[in-house]
């Protein structure tokens, strides 16, 4: 674990109350394979004898709880602790069985069985059956779930005895990697979970208990009973964390609010699949020359936007698949590594293009800035045009730029299709080749060892054409008060991964 002193947290902190952009779509505002930690400076006056609240968490009460309905940022960070999904992703994007036993997929990759372990139950006792995870499962498909892109290509969910089997429209050799979502029983808003903990309201004060039932024993979690803090309004976590009444919080340090912190904490970064990148008007103009969209490509100093503009909760990505995932390729990444002079040797001096981004992010506008200076430095003419979301949305979708600042949610198998593949809802550049289609399918299909060799031919032909410009993955971060909490190692979906790993000093 690596500890640094941080002068301040200089980014202002995004803390709302609502969910989070969905996974392939694009986003509204918005490391290594490990977590680290860094230590904010001890403020004066600070001591270490001072009373202390025990480690307690943030709430909305007036807000949902269900892990797949939910509004709540703050009340999703918790579902980890109450629910639990088939699978679980570790620092890499790989699916880590959780609630699965075992699974079979049938020869066309279309049908997948999986068998569940055996003695699981919910906190009220109820037996964990195939058709209850079905029906938790037809939950997160449907209207007003936050996973329902991701089941997209499912067409049918059913369940029976300890099995449930999943039917695909298109095969997808990484379904695992899609089924951390939460097996939540029944809709309402506090439904109840197969996790260590349950959630209590005794007059109003929330707390999550250890329940003495769960399979992995209460003994192995570090505390027995958490408060919930609660909350009704965004910028009360930080007040709140700021104040030492709350112990723990998932944040993004590169948001826009005017929320800050102040005081003495450790910092724990986690690997997201939220890319920005430049997208190319592939339709018109300069960028409609695959070899200009590479140079370009280059012309991105992408380690200066993460550890500057980013201020390292950034990891600098070539390709669309994180540098953690084992189907990223760094030798294909080094095609695209950063050589300004590919695109001074274009011929292309005075040559004009437009920038646009979204205004309402500072960190993106910085980055767009960077980038559009980066560009004159080799001899364009770049004009930024910095418009509020609802315009940017519109210049985008109508294709009116040369150049555009994105962000999308990738889902977790790095599915590119929305994003490259032929009438992509996302692929708003236009971009096409003839080969594009399979090759997508050719990865998203592919299984076991054959899915590095897809990912290959599809990050290959991906280098030569250059279709968008990869800049770098954003991080996650947990602040945890200093001294508190040890042995963190929060993963994407799930900043309490390993809890029973962790050292909690109350």
């Amino acid at each position: 674990m690596r500890r640094i002193l941080l002068l301040a947290l200089a980014c202002a902190l995004l803390l709302t109350a609502c969910a989070p952009g969905e996974e392939g779509s694009a986003s509204s505002s918005s490391s290594s394979s490990t977590s680290s930690a860094q230590t904010s400076p001890q403020p004066e006056g600070t001591g270490e004898t001072a009373a202390r609240a025990p480690f307690t968490l943030a709430a909305y009460p007036s807000y949902s709880f269900h892990p797949v309905l939910a509004e709540s940022t703050a009340n999703l960070t918790l579902a980890p602790l109450l629910y639990e999904g088939l699978f679980t992703l570790d620092g890499q994007f790989q699916a880590q069985p959780r609630l699965c036993q075992s699974y079979t997929v049938s020869p066309d990759g279309l049908t997948w069985t999986f068998t569940l372990q055996p003695g699981v139950t919910f906190s009220d006792g109820t037996a964990l059956t195939g058709d209850l995870a079905a029906q938790a499962l037809q939950t997160a498909r449907g209207e007003g779930s936050r996973y329902a892109g991701r089941l997209s290509q499912v067409s049918s969910i059913q369940g029976s005895g300890n099995q449930v089997t999943i039917t695909l429209t298109q095969a997808n050799g990484a379904l695992p990697e899609l089924l951390d979502i939460p097996i939540a029983l029944g809709t309402g808003e506090r439904p109840l979970g197969t996790g260590p903990y349950v959630l209590l309201d005794s007059g109003g004060s929330l707390s999550l208990l250890a329940r003495s039932d769960w399979r992995m024993g209460a003994e192995s979690l570090p505390v027995q009973e958490i408060p919930l803090s609660s909350m009704s309004r965004a910028d009360e976590q930080m007040s709140a964390f700021n104040a030492g009444e709350i112990t723990l919080m998932d944040v993004d340090l590169t948001g826009d609010s005017a929320l800050g912190s102040s005081g003495r904490y450790q910092v724990w970064d986690y690997n997201t699949t939220q890319m920005l990148y430049v997208g190319f008007n592939a339709r018109r103009g300069l960028c409609r020359d695959a070899e200009v969209r590479r140079a370009i490509a280059r012309t991105i100093d992408r380690e200066y936007v993460a550890d500057t503009v980013f201020a390292r909760h950034a990891v600098p990505s070539a390709l669309p698949i994180h540098p953690s995932s084992p189907w990223y390729d760094e030798a294909m990444a080094e095609e695209l590594s950063y050589d300004p002079s590919q695109l001074a040797g274009l011929d292309l001096e005075g040559r004009s293009l437009t920038l646009v981004v979204n205004i309402e992010h500072t960190a993106k506008s910085a980055a767009a800035n960077h980038v559009a200076g980066q560009l004159e430095e080799a001899g364009l003419s770049v004009t930024v045009e910095r418009l509020p979301w609802a315009e940017y949305q519109a210049a985008v979708a109508a294709g009116n730029f040369d150049l555009y600042l994105g962000e999308v949610y990738l889902t977790p198998d790095f599915d590119l299709t929305p994003l490259l593949g032929v009438g992509g809802s996302l692929n708003y550049g236009g971009w096409t080749s003839n080969v594009i289609g399979s090759l997508l399918s050719g990865f998203r299909s592919a299984q076991g060892d054959s899915r590095q060799g897809a990912a290959a031919a599809l990050c290959r032909h991906l280098c030569q054409q250059a279709p968008i410009a990869p800049i770098c993955f954003r991080s996650g971060t947990v602040l945890t008060q200093y001294g508190r909490v040890e042995g963190l190692s929060p993963v994407y979906g799930n900043i309490f991964s390993q809890l029973e790993s962790w050292t909690i000093q109350e």
